[in-house]
Parts: structure tokens; C-alpha cells; sequence
């Protein structure tokens, strides 16, 4: 079983948009996904239990009930991590996990939020010595803007690859409130969105998002 953490120390940043999303489109692609809610706002279980039966199949495990524990037979368990996320809490969660996510938005405030906590992350030890691998996704943003090309640069920066970058659109936000999401949209409604996760994925699923643990 592979565990992918999505974190961000900042909130608002879109890891619970990151984590619903990226289970839909790994469930899509015959895969048994759990997802772990692990914020006490427990969006993500939410989306679960709203989540209708006629879609690909996302177990929705919430933290508040107690440990999360995947089923045995799952392949990708997905972990929205809270915000604010630090100390003993940050470290136990990147241990357990071979792969780690991270959105950041293009924008001054979260640009320099994210230069804090990535500079933090990459002193941890299994992140330093291989164990999970980070990659960086460019969340809402709007291509042509100054604005984007400055978060490229940022992103640019760091050791870790951008593996991907989600358009702004409203897609996320009427697809989260019925339980679903871009992937579960037919194409002429989310045809570019589709295209996005599929870059995703395509590192996702690859060995080289894989720590050495």
C-alpha cells in the first residue's frame, strides 16, 4: 500500500481539493483508494459520505473515529493532513508516508508561508534521506499572469519537482459539494482539468515518486 501525504503548514491552500481530487482520479484508474481525514474540520470525510455510490469507490476513513487504518487490499491511502501541521505530528506523518504532495498558491502570502515550511520539511529525515519523495503542485492557478510565472520561479527553486499545476475553476468547487470530483465530470465539462490530473498521475504512479522506504 502506498501512502501520499498532502501538506501545508498554511491553510486555504487546496489539500483537501488536492486529496479528493487525486483519490477520484486514482479510483478512476482501477486503484482501491482509502482516503484519511486528518483535519478537524474533516472536510474531506465530508466528501466522502456525500460521495454517491455510482462513482469509483473512495473509502472515507476520519481521523476523529479513531487511528487511521487502510484496508488490507488498498493500494493508494491518501492522508489531508490539517493545517498548521508542525513538531512530533509533522514528523510522524512524513515517516508514515513514501510519497508527500504539496500545493501552494500563486500568491505572495502563501509563496512566502511555503518557503518556511518547505525549508523546514526538506531538514526532516526521511524527506532528507530519500525515504519519501516531495513533489510540488501549482494550485489555482491562471496561466499569462505575472503572478504564475513568479510561482513557477519559486517552485523552480527548490530540489523538488513541480509535478503538475490545477487550473482555477469552479469545476472543484460544484464538484466537491456533491461528493464528487474534475475526473468524475464528462470531458466537455472538464476536458482540461482531466489533462492536469493525468500529469499528475502520471508521476503519481511512477517509481520515482517513491521514497526508498
Amino acid at each position: 500500500m502506498r501512502t501520499i501525504a498532502v501538506l501545508n503548514a498554511k491553510g486555504g491552500c487546496g489539500k483537501t481539493t488536492v486529496a479528493t481530487n487525486l483519490c477520484a482520479a486514482l479510483a478512476w484508474e482501477g486503484y482501491q483508494v482509502a482516503l484519511g481525514d486528518m483535519d478537524p474540520q474533516q472536510s474531506s470525510a465530508d466528501w466522502g459520505r456525500i460521495r454517491p455510490e455510482e462513482y469509483p469507490e473512495v473509502i472515507s476513513i476520519n481521523s476523529a473515529d479513531g487511528p487511521i487504518r487502510a484496508p488490507a487490499d488498498t493500494d493508494f491511502l491518501v492522508l489531508d493532513s490539517a493545517a498548521g501541521i508542525h513538531g512530533p505530528e509533522l514528523g510522524n506523518l512524513v515517516r508514515r508516508a513514501q510519497t508527500v504532495l504539496i500545493p501552494v498558491l500563486p500568491s505572495f502570502v502563501d509563496m512566502n508561508a511555503a518557503h518556511r515550511f518547505l525549508g523546514h520539511l526538506f531538514s526532516l529525515k526521511p524527506i532528507a534521506e530519500g525515504e519519501a519523495r516531495v513533489g510540488l503542485v501549482a494550485n489555482r492557478v491562471k496561466p499569462h499572469t505575472i503572478v504564475y510565472r513568479e510561482l513557477k520561479g519559486f517552485l523552480g527553486g527548490y530540489k523538488a519537482p513541480i509535478v503538475g499545476q490545477l487550473r482555477d475553476s469552479m469545476n472543484y468547487v460544484r464538484a466537491f459539494e456533491s461528493g464528487l470530483s474534475v475526473n468524475d465530470y464528462p470531458p466537455y465539462l472538464a476536458e482540461q482539468d482531466w489533462d492536469e490530473w493525468a500529469t499528475i498521475l502520471e508521476w503519481i504512479t511512477s517509481r520515482k515518486s517513491r521514497g526508498k522506504a
